[in-house]
């Protein structure tokens, strides 16, 4: 069985807000306090070793896919500057230019012109129908 070196860095966090060297303190106090009668088996030892891995490995990937999906809607939101969308409000269908892109909430928002010249704000791009 090969065991491959994990370097941690500073900020990423595993499961339950525990950064792995906090994970790797509990299995060393475990060790610690174990009974020498009854030790902990080699592959069970192991296996917690590589489940703490896991969820430290699985947490960093999450992480990174919330940043690229960040990313991705904020990409998304820019390319509709200057574009005409429409979107559902108050059960009728309200159209626009997209004047200006917002990412005050965390999430895009855009502000529209319509062609009367009213200006409305904060339209999620989920509620966007069509875009032309």
């Amino acid at each position: 069985m090969a065991l491959t070196s994990i370097s941690p860095t500073g900020s990423d966090s595993a499961a339950f807000g525990l950064d792995f060297q906090s994970l790797l303190r509990i299995i060393l106090t475990q060790l610690t306090y174990q009974d020498p009668l009854k030790p902990v088996d080699n592959f069970q030892f192991v296996s917690q070793l590589a489940q703490f891995s896991q969820l430290q490995q699985s947490q960093a990937l999450n992480d990174q896919i919330t940043s690229l999906i960040a990313a991705q809607s904020a990409t998304q939101a820019t390319t509709l500057l200057g574009r005409t969308i429409d979107f559902e409000a108050s059960g009728t269908t309200v159209s626009g230019v997209v004047q200006s892109v917002s990412f005050a909430t965390g999430q895009p928002t855009v502000t529209i012109k319509t062609s009367d010249g009213q200006t409305i704000s904060s339209i999620s791009i989920a509620d966007v129908s069509q875009v032309r």
